[in-house]
């Protein structure tokens, strides 16, 4: 399945003290639309993830680390780019047929490691477009995508699992397709012949939840957002996705284990549709949602056991996170809500997913490796995004100067450090600046509120300001009592904002 090119690269690598022959294999796993109060390592008691937790307790967990965004196309975009999303117009949740929003001409994460001689990898969820344009023929090969961004080998599906076309691709291929069954994919108009959640119910195993458009072509018995015609030999079974992912994965660090690699293993879980593989439904007590962190977690396990059975896990640096915090019903009848148990998806935190408060970007955060602390529990402010940057340094890089909004912060991943960012720029319908233990959110005429998930969003017509030092929730707005610092976190939003208007 895998084609790659049989060499082997020795170089030293600077290690601010320690030189060492091997430069360390990196796999990043990021999980999607996993809260902070997801994972027992942060403290939850209604669900127990200890594969995960095995991260923590022989690594840094981070307690302010964070997406750049509360949604995932953007968090991504910055993951990529080492930018501020919102900088950048396009950027926002992208529908299953998207072009590319990444540059292909720009440094990105996996390019810093391909320069150090690294082999490069993503398996698992994309959502950052593919193409040239939004009308493409999903039949023959489709480039630009991720290998033209850095990746070496691709094996994805093309944005999220509630979006058609329901197909893995690899590398510019779908997997499986046929040629006398051709794939035809629109999010406008009705294609093909394909039963729709809409007019027919009563073929779904999973019901939708009113208003969220998840009720067009059904596939494994579940309605989608979109409409696809066509590929059936290549249409996945949610059931098997997780464990394919996996599987690649596997293979992909078997035969790569002599070599230096970064693994970018971008899991679905617990977005929707969340149907788990027979095995974990109804295990967890908190309906699908919890069924699916619990594959999750077997995940993570299997490949930690998978590097340790290989012999790699004194070179191998792990980093997990999610791509922004946790929502419960977004967009299916799974048991989310109703099979809840008192379990908080963000932990002490307030809002989730699509929010400027705190759950929407503060997420579970922990590194594990060679040079790494053991064990030890980091406050730092940091970002995924700072990844770029960090790693550019540790292989004796330049930071790009397209990437300045990532954050060399190499020292604070070891758990070395604890001077991380200076301040962080939050997004999600607004903006919002995290600087010591101050949180200010701008004002906004956006609604506060959002029914159909049933989410705070955070916006407020008036100024917010939030001493993270006791209110980590939130929940007191202190603007009128300092109206210095208002002033200064808004100030450097404006002149945030004043950068974003000078690279247009």
């Amino acid at each position: 399945m895998i084609s790659m090119a049989n060499f082997l690269v020795f170089l030293p690598r600077p290690t601010f003290g320690q030189e060492q022959a091997l430069k360390p294999n990196v796999i990043y796993i990021y999980a999607d639309d996993l809260g902070y109060g997801d994972i027992s390592a942060n403290s939850a008691t209604k669900i127990h993830t200890p594969n995960i937790d095995r991260l923590a307790t022989s690594g840094v967990r981070f307690t302010n680390a964070h997406a750049s965004s509360a949604t995932c196309t953007p968090s991504r975009f910055a993951l990529m780019t080492g930018t501020y999303p919102w900088r950048k117009e396009g950027t926002g949740i992208l529908p299953g047929d998207a072009a590319l929003i990444v540059p292909t001409d720009k440094m990105t994460l996996p390019k810093v490691f391909k320069k150090a001689g690294y082999r490069t990898a993503i398996i698992g969820k994309w959502h950052l477009g593919l193409g040239t344009q939004v009308k493409k023929d999903w039949n023959h090969a489709i480039t630009p995508g991720p290998n033209e961004v850095g990746f070496d080998y691709s094996f994805i599906f093309p944005a999220t699992a509630d979006r058609v076309p329901t197909v893995f691709l690899e590398n510019h291929a779908v997997v499986a397709r046929d040629d006398n069954d051709p794939i035809e994919v629109d999010y406008q108009h009705p294609v093909g012949n394909d039963p729709t959640g809409k007019d027919h119910p009563e073929l779904l195993k999973l019901k939708a939840s009113p208003g969220h458009g998840h009720n067009q072509t059904i596939v494994n018995g579940i309605g989608r957002i979109g409409y696809m015609s066509g590929g059936y030999q290549a249409r996945w079974v949610d059931e098997e996705v997780s464990s394919t992912f996996l599987s690649v994965a596997e293979d992909y660090i078997k035969a790569n284990k002599d070599r230096p690699f970064f693994l970018y293993f971008s899991v679905t879980e617990p977005h929707v549709p969340r149907m788990p593989a027979t095995r974990f439904r109804g295990k967890s007590g908190l309906g699908l949602r919890g069924d699916a962190i619990l594959q999750l977690d077997w995940t993570v396990g299997q490949l930690l056991d998978e590097i340790e059975l290989l012999g790699l896990k004194d070179n191998t640096m792990i980093i997990f996170s999610s791509d922004n915090g946790p929502v419960l019903d977004d967009g299916y009848q799974d048991g989310a809500v109703t099979q809840r148990n008192d379990h908080q998806p963000a932990g002490p935190l307030r809002g989730g997913k699509y929010s400027i408060f705190e759950g929407g970007t503060r997420v579970p955060f922990m590194v594990n490796g060679p040079g790494v602390a053991q064990g030890k529990v980091s406050d730092a402010l940091i970002c995924q995004m700072d990844l770029l940057a960090s790693f550019a340094t540790m292989l004796g890089q330049q930071v790009p100067t397209e990437a300045s909004d990532s954050k060399p912060l190499w020292e604070v991943l070891l758990g070395k450090s604890v001077n991380g960012r200076s301040y962080l720029i939050e997004h999600a319908g607004s903006l919002g600046i995290i600087k010591g233990h101050w949180k200010y959110i701008e004002a906004s005429n956006k609604p506060a509120y959002a029914k159909l998930t049933d989410t705070e969003l955070g916006n407020a017509k008036e100024e917010q300001l939030y001493d993270l030092s006791k209110d980590l929730g939130e929940q007191h707005n202190v603007a009128k009592e300092h109206p210095e610092v208002v002033k200064d976190l808004a100030a450097i939003l404006v002149k945030e904002i004043a950068v974003k208007k000078t690279r247009e």
